[in-house]
């Protein structure tokens, strides 16, 4: 928004920049979706172990089955975190949209200054202002 008299901004981003970063946010939004649903599907086979073609014995059947459980389970662990990632990341976007659509898009949650276009540009779903969320991150 502008200043009809001194053309000096006092808050949020312009009608076109939120048109833009609307654009992005539902790109996000439909990434994320799409992510989770693919994390949520079945998961891939695990590799046949290096002595596949070979005779078959009790000891290698073992080995195989052993494998095969160590395998999933060694990718269900980043599979899950990325999931819950992606689940993190789509409620922030979500909850950029609802600002939007309440207008209060565009403004601290700490200090309620303007974000800077700038970061909303990079991090269209961004809370703070760079300084609060610098202030944030050294309090951690």
């Amino acid at each position: 928004m502008k200043n009809q008299t001194a053309g000096v901004r006092t808050a949020g981003p312009a009608p076109e920049d939120l048109d833009a970063l609307r654009r992005s946010l539902r790109e996000q939004r439909a990434f994320r979706r799409e992510q989770l649903r693919r994390l949520s599907g079945p998961r891939p086979a695990a590799p046949a172990p290096e002595h596949e073609g070979r005779a078959r014995t009790p000891d290698r059947e073992a080995h195989a089955s052993a494998y095969g459980t160590r395998a999933r389970a060694a990718e269900a662990v980043p599979r899950d975190r990325l999931a819950a990632s992606a689940r993190m990341v789509l409620a922030d976007v979500e909850a950029a949209l609802a600002r939007m659509d309440e207008g209060r898009y565009g403004s601290c949650h700490l200090c309620t200054r303007p974000i800077a276009l700038a970061r909303l540009t990079v991090v269209p779903q961004a809370r703070y202002c760079g300084r609060c969320q610098h202030v944030r991150e050294a309090g951690r």
